[in-house]
């Protein structure tokens, strides 16, 4: 007859005391990161720790200091590179600061679906909100909730007085069109994101600024919803202006708002007979991991996800500690990465 198995228990903060030859308040001090204990009594108490395999118990911790040490996460339009990629970014900052992660994500930032993700938040303890709300009405709406702990925004924009992390998205712009101009073109056009978004909205913004700062009249803006269907429509379009050649201003070089929307241009420039970058420049934004492999690789403007992930949590937790401002905003600087989709006007 089968004995029946040993009933294994995991160490406790007791064991470990008996372990180590120590008080159990010396272990809590260890765990405590206690300034007072001597450096031979905290080796001895890590030693007995990592023999026993010790795991601290958040639960019991969290009722005696009073911290969960759970950071929440509202996420908005997931299915898109740029919220996906600064979602994975906020989860391994937290990590490193030692927190936790509870994450909602929403498919529409409506003010009923925001207040829902609070509530839900509230109930299992979060200390503060990270929320990635890229439209103007998501921002707006949260900042009419009365949220019970500090919320941050990413990406939210930085007019209305919420504290915010976000790439510095009209200079990435500005740098893509200057690289452009640089090239020899006499103009840049456009093919924007929707209107509704703050990040359209900026790379629009400084698209425009630097042609006009180079005396150089704006060609009309043409708007896509991110996605490659909408940029391949602009860019038959696009297409059919560079072989006309004549009425509205000649099309030899195109920024597209991502990178998504510039594999549809690349596509219908190509199907329109029209070569790249010989005939037409473009340039996207964002860098996804795909860039480089599309015909030709694409130039474009790199976010540093990890960076604002770091930044966002870092400011999260200073306010949870009294530490920062009200409605302090941090701007991560992007990076121009050139490739064969661009080169000189007239080369080739």
């Amino acid at each position: 007859m089968a004995q029946p198995a040993e009933d294994v228990r995991p160490p406790t903060m007791a064991d470990v005391a008996r372990e180590a030859g120590v008080s159990h308040q010396t272990v809590s001090r260890v765990l405590s990161d206690h300034p007072n204990v001597r450096a031979a009594t905290r080796e001895t108490v890590t030693r007995a720790i990592e023999r026993l395999g010790y795991r601290r118990n958040s639960a019991a911790r969290a009722l005696v200091t009073r911290r969960t040490r759970t950071l929440g996460v509202i996420a908005v339009n997931t299915a898109l590179y740029g919220p996906a990629s600064t979602l994975t970014g906020l989860e391994e900052a937290a990590r490193e600061e030692g927190y936790l992660v509870s994450t909602v994500s929403l498919r529409s930032g409506s003010g009923q679906g925001l207040k829902d993700a609070i509530d839900h938040l509230a109930a299992w303890g979060v200390e503060g909100v990270v929320a990635i709300t890229p439209q103007r009405s998501h921002v707006q709406a949260l900042a009419e909730l009365d949220a019970p702990f500090p919320v941050v925004t990413v990406e939210g924009g930085h007019r209305l007085d919420l504290p915010g992390v976000s790439l510095d998205q009209e200079l990435g712009a500005r740098m893509v069109t200057e690289h452009l101009l640089a090239a020899g073109h006499g103009t840049v056009w456009h093919v924007a994101g929707p209107e509704d978004w703050l990040e359209s909205e900026a790379r629009t913004a400084g698209w425009r600024a630097v042609l006009e700062e180079n005396g150089v009249r704006p060609p009309r803006v043409l708007t896509g919803d991110w996605s490659p269907l909408s940029g391949y429509r602009a860019g038959q379009e696009l297409a059919g202006l560079a072989l006309a050649r004549r009425g509205e201003t000649p099309v030899t070089a195109v920024f597209v708002a991502n990178d998504q929307m510039a594999l549809g241009v690349l596509r219908a420039l190509r199907e329109g007979g029209i070569r790249t970058p010989a005939q037409v420049a473009v340039a996207g934004f964002d860098d996804i991991p795909e860039a480089e492999y599309f015909p030709p690789p694409l130039t474009t403007v790199r976010q540093d996800f990890a960076a604002i992930g770091r930044r966002s949590i870092g400011l999260l937790v200073d306010h949870i500690e009294g530490r920062a401002r009200k409605a302090e905003h941090l701007l991560v600087e992007p990076q121009l990465i050139m490739r064969a989709s661009t080169r000189p006007s007239g080369e080739g």
